[in-house]
């Protein structure tokens, strides 16, 4: 509900979300509301109040073109029987050399007529869809292409988002550490006790331990632990080789275990970084702390910058996790305004707070708890469509990005305004072209063929100038 990336500990008295899954141990919970108001039902409700008071597009060029053509037709009647009626002018043709106006009202009529310039938007913005599916990147519409270009203000949900969404060892700190800088053996000792009893677990934790115990190459050091006995709200203990080994929460070793003042200080900053310490013990005595977080994507801080490059002006991390946590990864992407401890409900106001003070914004998130936020925004853009993006988050997005690449965001906004500016071109030429031949025919100069010409061929131009759309490459998130 909160996106935070860790597991919650739950004390008497403390409230419990429907649908939460319990670790380990057994709960008595007292249900306090009915099926219908649990807080999934509410945030279903709050996607659909925001997607009912989203505006319709409303495409220029289609209501212009609604006006146009009738009133070229009446021009072209007029240019036609005017001259003859009020003037005396031929209505047919006097001679091969001189055309009568009934000619020159014709060809009027092909000349004016809105092909090219009402084809000159959706080849443009099919071309530019087309492209970004190659590329990953699915586009509900080309009107949330089009907004793209008028947004300035970016929000993004951290976890799952900015972060992997899932724990992932930082550090390793060993009691007898001979070399502070470096993983030394004592430090792999430590990390080799704890994969042994977590070997059989399924806990997030544990995964993130043995992922790291694999990768340094000693997650075989020591047999699986016997005896693994999970200890509720303080740890997992077991018997390794003889020893009884214990990887317990900083709190639970202030109580039981005694550790030096330095390793109480360094357990507390990491909690105020919003990692998470766990304290392992051999035979009652401290041996070393295994540091938990969930890290930053590869991706996201060379995404940040690439998007201010692309005309985003403002970056906003909205979040659910602690402030200190969130603080921390902004800090290391380049996002300076954070907003954090947000419920679904707060997203919603954070991205309306952003509308009323900068215009159009766009949110871009992963969780069922980012959907109510992804709604309300002007566009939404949901991550990891085939890597773990939520269902809810991809049904309620404008768009989606398939892979977990945040260069791709980039790539987005500099698509969106490619195409802006290939759509003005075809306006401004199949407009312009046509006052051109429209003069030549009205003062008898341009012929039928000329006329033609001028259709077809504008057609065929803005046609091609917008297919090359389909070739675009920025070079930010393109690769």
């Amino acid at each position: 509900i909160t996106g935070e990336s860790k597991l919650i500990d739950k004390t008497p008295a403390s409230e419990i979300f429907a649908g939460s899954i319990n670790g380990e141990g057994v709960l008595e919970v007292e249900v306090t509301r009915l099926a219908e108001d649990n807080t999934i039902s509410r945030l279903i409700a709050m996607v659909e109040e925001a997607q009912e008071k989203r505006a319709p597009s409303q495409r220029f060029i289609d209501k212009f073109a609604a006006v146009y053509t009738p009133a070229v037709m009446v021009l072209a009647l007029l240019v036609a029987v005017s001259p003859p009626l009020l003037f005396g002018q031929p209505f047919w043709n006097p001679n091969p050399e001189t055309f009568g106006w009934l000619y020159r009202g014709l060809a009027l009529l092909v000349v004016a007529c809105p092909c090219a310039l009402v084809i000159s938007t959706p080849v443009s913005v099919i071309s530019a869809i087309s492209n970004a599916a190659r590329q990953g990147v699915l586009i509900k519409g080309g009107a949330y292409l089009e907004a793209l270009n008028r947004i300035t203000t970016v929000a993004l949900d951290k976890t799952g988002t900015l972060t992997q969404g899932r724990p992932n060892v930082v550090a390793v700190r060993s009691a007898a550490c001979t070399d502070p800088a470096n993983s030394c053996a004592a430090c792999e000792d430590v990390l080799a006790l704890a994969s042994a009893v977590e070997r059989r677990s399924e806990h997030p934790l544990a995964h993130a331990i043995l992922s790291e115990a694999g990768v340094r190459g000693v997650r075989e050091s020591y047999p699986a632990a016997s005896g693994v006995q999970a200890l509720t709200g303080r740890g997992v203990t077991g018997q390794v080789d003889g020893q009884q080994v214990l990887i317990g929460s900083h709190s639970y070793f202030d109580e039981a275990v005694a550790h030096s003042d330095g390793d109480c200080r360094a357990a507390q900053h990491d909690a105020q970084q919003g990692y998470t310490p766990l304290m392992v013990e051999s035979n009652g005595t401290y041996v070393g702390t295994i540091t938990v977080a969930d890290t930053v994507r590869a991706s996201s801080q060379e995404a940040m910058t690439a998007l201010r490059r692309s005309g985003v002006k403002r970056l906003v991390m909205l979040t659910g996790d602690n402030r200190s946590a969130a603080e921390t990864i902004a800090a290391q992407i380049g996002v300076t305004d954070v907003r954090a401890e947000l419920l679904p409900e707060d997203k919603v106001a954070a991205v309306r707070e952003l509308q009323a003070d900068y215009g159009a914004v766009a949110m871009v998130g992963d969780g069922i708890n980012d959907a109510p936020a992804l709604a309300t925004a002007d566009v939404s853009i949901a991550i990891g469509g085939a890597s773990g993006g939520t269902t809810q988050a991809m049904e309620t997005a404008d768009i989606t990005l398939m892979s977990d690449n945040l260069g791709k965001l980039a790539f987005l906004f500099n698509l969106s305004r490619a195409t802006m500016r290939t759509i003005s071109t075809n306006v401004i030429l199949s407009i312009g072209i046509k006052l051109v031949f429209l003069v030549l025919v009205i003062v008898g100069l341009g012929t039928m063929w000329m006329a033609v010409l001028a259709d077809v061929g504008v057609s065929l131009l803005v046609t091609l100038n917008g297919m090359r759309l389909t070739r675009y490459r920025s070079r930010e998130g393109s690769r």
